[in-house]
């Protein structure tokens, strides 16, 4: 390291931003657009009700758990070089996955996809470091990174809406084919290839271990987020809490590690995965909520409940952008506690969403939970990659990355099982006596159950079962709302201390391609 000011960057590296920006956006949509099709998709291909569930996560799975690896591989043979393969690998799945005629077929081809999407993120998110050697330029770019996931997220639903409005259900997959051929035919030009010249071998079992890891505990998670607590789900999670520490035991006496646990050593390193981490695992475990509250509490129909969620996604945008102009201004330690505070102001706002302008109080609370979470990521990710070495950005980036889809997971399977307990709590109280055993059993295992349930009754007892179902969940929702400011507020709390005990960084060398 010197104190030797970094090169700007020119117009070949903010044009290559760009075509690294729309695999990221894809990348989001293909966890989102799905989702549309799948009636579509069951009334063509037929799959039974466990092959209709793994088409739907088999690509999240693989996404999670391969992502430590692909970082590592993208370090050791060529952040390009692995992010061009994972394009060209993406597209022709795709393609494939678009004609499937059996269930099967469309699982692998998922799969595939999985494969080929857990590429992008880590080679993406290390290349950027390459490319962008001054440290605000950095920030933004990061900024610019994190834009394009949010509104792949955003308009995956709506993509898929258009598509399948006048398309065939394939059609949702051929999305990405465009834009992988475009990277293919400009990122030899326009990226700068980057591998680390010390690399060793990549070792075979600790693959092994981390995937059957992530995989066996995002399994567990999701299985408690469906079906509640119990043994399959548990002993899931446990195997892979024992695989996961047998892993990172091996790391530490490998010369060549796949997950570099030295980085844990460093606080603002540390600061900045908590903070990524808590403030997913609250998002996404108050989120599932607010999706469902906007359709079946307050009766929006799907366009206007996703319409109602766009807002959300603007936020996120500009909270993206405007992390690295505060950066300017402000040090890391200012932006990352005003972030998590304004964070946990949102998730306060939550809690009027029993009022009179519930819809109000919903939009809003996104919107400032948005605009406060999106510096965080974007300077917390910046943290991340110069806490690393440049050799192991790609690692370091795979363990952000990592973290993000573990605490996802994690927060819809904890938050969505404490709020399913508020949810029938509070509905046993106000059920009506005389309703049947297996009606009452059916409101209280979701609330599309339990609007089902007043559709097939009359009278008196359809606006009871109904009116009840919605308080209970309203009640839910806002449970899960208060977790998520105390958490904010103990994210914020630890985040500070850990950056207040980091060393001021340095002005970084730029980096050479080997």
């Amino acid at each position: 390291m010197t104190s030797v000011s970094p090169a700007k960057a020119t117009r070949k590296e903010w044009i290559g931003l760009a075509v690294i920006a729309l695999p990221c956006l894809v990348y989001a949509m293909d966890l989102t657009v799905l989702n549309l099709a799948v009636p579509a998709i069951s009334a063509q291909l037929h799959p039974t009700s466990s092959q209709l569930l793994w088409i739907i996560d088999i690509y999240g799975f693989l996404v999670a758990g391969l992502l430590i690896t692909m970082g590592t591989l993208g370090d050791r043979i060529g952040r390009r070089k692995l992010l061009l393969l994972g394009a060209a690998a993406f597209g022709v799945a795709s393609t494939i996955a678009a004609f499937s005629d059996s269930a099967g077929m469309l699982i692998v081809m998922r799969a595939l996809l999985g494969l080929a999407g857990a590429t992008l993120a880590p080679s993406t998110l290390s290349l950027i470091r390459n490319m962008f050697h001054d440290e605000h330029e950095r920030q933004f770019a990061i900024g610019v990174w994190m834009a394009s996931f949010s509104v792949g997220g955003a308009i995956g639903p709506l993509v898929g809406g258009v598509l399948l409005e006048f398309f065939w259900w394939g059609s949702v997959f051929l999305v990405a084919v465009p834009v992988m051929l475009l990277l293919l035919a400009l990122g030899p030009i326009l990226l700068p290839e980057y591998r680390d010249p010390q690399a060793g071998r990549v070792d075979a079992l600790s693959v092994a271990c981390s995937l059957a890891s992530v995989l066996a505990t995002i399994y567990g998670l999701k299985q408690i987020a469906q079906h509640g607590w119990n043994w399959t789900a548990a002993a899931a999670i446990a195997a892979g809490l024992a695989i996961g520490t047998a892993f990172v035991r091996r790391q530490r006496h490998l010369a060549y590690p796949l997950l570099d646990t030295s980085l844990f050593r460093r606080p603002a390193f540390c600061a900045a995965i908590a903070s990524y981490s808590l403030s997913g695992l609250a998002m996404f475990g108050v989120y599932i909520f607010i999706t469902q509250y906007l359709q079946l509490v307050l009766g929006l129909d799907p366009l206007r409940a996703g319409l109602a969620t766009v807002p959300w996604a603007i936020g996120f945008v500009a909270g993206s952008l405007l992390g690295p102009r505060l950066a300017r201004h402000m040090s890391p330690l200012r932006i990352v506690m005003g972030g998590l505070s304004m964070a946990t102001v949102g998730f306060v706002l939550l809690l009027g969403a029993d009022g009179a302008y519930g819809l109000e109080a919903i939009i809003a609370g996104m919107v400032v939970i948005s605009l406060g979470m999106a510096p965080v990521f974007t300077i917390g990710n910046e943290i991340i990659l110069s806490s690393a070495p440049p050799e192991r950005a790609g690692a370091a980036s795979a363990i952000s990355e990592t973290g993000a889809e573990f605490s996802g997971a994690l927060g819809i399977a904890l938050l969505g099982s404490l709020g399913t307990v508020i949810y029938r709590h509070g509905l046993a109280k106000a059920m009506p006596a005389e309703l049947p055993t297996d009606l009452a059993t059916a409101a209280a295992s979701t609330l599309g159950g339990a609007v089902a349930v007043a559709s097939s009754l009359s009278g008196p007892n359809a606006d009871a079962v109904l009116a009840a179902a919605r308080a209970a969940f309203t009640d839910a929702l806002q449970f899960t709302a208060a977790i998520g400011a105390v958490l904010m507020a103990c994210t914020t709390v630890v985040a500070a201390r850990l950056l207040r005990d980091a060393p001021p960084r340095r002005p970084l060398v730029p980096d050479d391609a080997a």
